[in-house]
């Protein structure tokens, strides 16, 4: 069965909006050319996923026009649109669930994402009924510790999450390898409350103690809330030095 790839791209994105023209909207906005919902299309073909499917909401359209522009890869590409976006991004988790039928590799489309990492994400395959993040230990290098979030692993487990968690040793890069148990997870939260997080559905999975941590090594990542994200994953780019005259710089998938 085929691994599906899940991209939430339903949100305002409004602490990036308004830096620039090109910017009004996060997935389309370019970092060193390339746009973003481009970069995170081949992070996810490189992580093995056969198809690809795009969580669209806000301006919705739009984004979709532009996905199926930038789209060059064999992915069979698959939108599902979250009427109801002004809502946790739980709610577009389940919005793609219909579209997918096993495991599948959940992202944003505001994470840049370094081909290291999704090879990390290519070889793990979940434990039924459960899911994994994968986490950075190096706490050295992330460029604004306060928005992170934070996650303490011990064991190989989750056992907390959060951005004012008071103990940590990783942080949360944005890559999830899942079962449809997250899912069913986030699905117990909205039906109960009629909201739900993805961060929800992940505290759920790790208090039965089946939410897993992937260490990236050495893998660079970076989300792309704010302006001055934005560029510092460009810094971090441009002295990444392609592995072949002409190829796009190593991490730029």
């Amino acid at each position: 069965m085929k691994r599906t790839g899940v991209i939430l791209a339903a949100g305002l994105g409004s602490r990036l909006a308004g830096a620039d023209e090109s910017t009004r909207l996060k997935p389309l906005t370019p970092v060193a050319g390339v746009p973003l919902i481009q970069r995170t299309l081949m992070s996810l073909e490189r992580a093995g996923c056969a198809r690809i499917v795009v969580v669209i909401g806000y301006a919705g359209d739009e984004v979709r026009a532009a996905a199926e522009r930038v789209h060059a890869g064999s992915a069979e590409l698959v939108f599902a649109h979250n009427d109801k976006y002004q809502l946790a991004n739980g709610v577009s988790v389940l919005a793609a669930a219909p579209h997918v039928e096993a495991d599948f590799v959940l992202t944003m489309a505001d994470h840049v994402l370094g081909d290291e990492l999704m090879d990390i994400a290519r070889a793990y395959t979940p434990a039924p009924g459960s899911a994994a993040l994968l986490v950075d230990y190096k706490l050295d290098t992330i460029f604004d510790m306060d928005d992170a979030t934070k996650v303490l692993e011990r064991e190989g487990r989750i056992a907390s999450i959060g951005k004012t968690i008071p103990e940590f040793n990783c942080v949360d890069t944005g890559v999830f390898v899942c079962t449809r148990a997250l899912m069913d997870a986030i699905e117990s939260v909205y039906a109960r409350r009629g909201d739900a997080s993805l961060s929800e559905g992940v505290g759920a999975l790790a208090a039965r103690g089946d939410m897993f941590t992937v260490d990236v090594g050495d893998g660079f990542w970076q989300d792309v809330d704010t302006p001055e994200m934005l560029a510092h994953a460009e810094r971090v780019l441009g002295s990444r030095v392609p592995s072949r005259p002409g190829a796009p710089a190593p991490g730029a998938g």
